[in-house]
């Protein structure tokens, strides 16, 4: 006989027998009470995006040393157009070479993360939180690289913002008096900081009343140490201060935007009390009300934190640098506009100046996703536009399906395709021309672009120093562009 197995059966028969019994066990009202299973999947769903497509795109190479990359070019071979034509007798003329030195700084890139002990043994059985702590560093470094790549500067400081241009209007609810405007110009990562980056998360967007123009950042690491760094916004401009009455607005616009600026903060309010009220894509804004945000320009003091010393020059960056030969067209916070046969006219006019003056032409055509619908929409409804077939499915006779969207862009100048790409982390208002093939004449370059690493990506697991499990994940290396003039910008414009 066992009696704990005479009893558990004689419990099951009574169950069986007994309604009232029965009835004693009921299903819990609730997911946490009552005797039941947790029901969990198992391991987490990682709901966020890695959206790189730079860094996959751009060719590494390693053996990169020393503190920086540095090349020659030689840019031209008769750089005066010494005539050909000579006299009986008589030599020709000589010619002079043009030429360039590059360099670049190599700059280390890196993210930490870590794991509990206690984390390690909560997850066991569900997650190895170990191993995705060091997956996710690797994951959030490449996204970090990929906005580098895109928008770094380390270089190219956008200096004093202009002072803008103030006019008021009727048809806002800004209260009568003084009303003092500030402007101040950004950078890609200074004004994806604002905006809500959506790489490596989701949901995020611009919240002014909590949103905070990045300044001199001051951030502690994880050994302890500091470093101070630009943010990536310019310098303030001076105010602008214009007397309005009950329930005007104002138009503030900058006369001259700034080269290498891709956002703009606005504070306004009284005078010497301006907070963030605005950040857009373009060098104007329309003053409605009294600025929401809460942080002060005073708070952002009067230096330019434009650039960093830790990062490398992005390709927007290079693009804008003084000499690159590269196109840049600020199109004057003005939407894009048709050119009536099926084509923009901005989007024509820098293909025309890359065969002018280089005999060449891009590859792709990156933008937002708002310029892309912008493109998308002045092609199909402008004048000229292309005879478009629409298919139906037999099946389906009934049903026809809404919406065009434009993929490629046919270069008139050289008969060729572009395609036209959304990248995650272009800023609204910003189309940007890129090449990878090299032109036939350039001899001695095997690809435009490329990151020259002295380390390649390389993961360390710290010694213990308490019961924390640390990761790091680090790379070194720069972007080299060899030919900026196969690149191009068209910013500024109103989407």
């Amino acid at each position: 006989m066992n009696p704990t197995e005479d009893t558990l059966a004689l419990i099951k028969s009574a169950q069986l027998q007994s309604s009232d019994l029965l009835k004693s066990f009921v299903q819990p009202g609730s997911a946490t009470t009552g005797l039941q299973a947790y029901n969990l999947e198992a391991p987490s769903k990682k709901l966020f995006p890695v959206l790189t497509p730079l860094r996959n795109r751009i060719p590494r190479k390693t053996g990169g040393f020393a503190t920086q990359a540095n090349w020659k070019a030689i840019t031209g071979i008769n750089s005066t157009n010494v005539r050909a034509g000579v006299s009986e007798g008589r030599r020709g003329g000589s010619i002079s070479h043009s030429r360039q030195e590059y360099f670049a700084a190599f700059r280390g890139l890196g993210i930490e993360n870590s794991a509990t002990f206690e984390a390690d043994y909560a997850a066991a059985g569900f997650e190895d939180v170990k191993a995705l702590a060091a997956t996710q560093t690797l994951q959030a470094l490449m996204i970090q690289e990929e906005l580098v790549q895109l928008g770094g500067n380390g270089t190219v400081a956008l200096g004093t913002t202009p002072t803008p241009t103030l006019v008021a209007a009727t048809g806002g609810s800004l209260p009568a008096g003084n009303q003092s405007v500030i402007c101040v110009a950004l950078g890609v990562q200074a004004y994806w900081d604002v905006a809500g980056l959506n790489n490596g998360g989701a949901g995020q967007s611009l919240n002014i009343p909590t949103a905070q123009v990045p300044g001199l950042i001051t951030r502690t690491n994880a050994d302890g140490t500091v470093d101070t760094f630009g943010g990536g916004s310019a310098r303030q401009s001076a105010a602008a201060a214009l007397v309005v009455a009950l329930n005007d607005k104002i138009t503030a616009a900058l006369a001259t935007p700034v080269k290498g600026a891709y956002a703009y903060a606005w504070y306004w309010g009284a005078p010497g009390a301006e907070v963030l009220g605005a950040v857009t894509t373009v060098s104007k804004v329309v003053i409605t009300a009294a600025a929401t945000g809460t942080q002060t320009a005073a708070s952002l003091g009067v230096l330019d934190n434009s650039t960093s010393a830790l990062e490398f020059d992005g390709i927007l960056t290079q693009i804008a640098k003084t000499g690159s030969g590269a196109y840049y067209s600020d199109n004057g916070a003005s939407p894009l506009t048709s050119d009536g046969s099926g084509g923009i006219e901005q989007i024509e006019d820098a293909f025309l100046s890359f065969w002018n003056l280089y005999r060449i032409s891009p590859q792709t055509i990156y933008v937002s996703a708002k310029d892309l619908v912008s493109i998308t929409q002045l092609v199909i409804s402008g004048g000229g536009s292309p005879t478009m077939q629409v298919f139906v499915d037999v099946n389906k006779t009934t049903q026809v399906r809404a919406g065009i969207k434009i993929g490629t862009y046919l270069n008139k100048v050289t008969g060729s395709d572009l395609d036209l790409v959304v990248h995650p982390n272009m800023p609204p208002g910003t189309i940007m021309f890129w090449s990878d093939s090299v032109p036939s004449y350039l001899d001695g370059v095997s690809t435009l672009t490329r990151m020259l690493m002295r380390q390649e990506y390389y993961q360390i697991e710290w010694p213990l120093r308490t019961r924390k499990y640390e990761y790091g994940v680090y790379l070194d290396g720069v972007l080299q562009c060899y030919f900026p003039p196969a690149f191009g910008v068209i910013t500024n414009v109103v989407s």
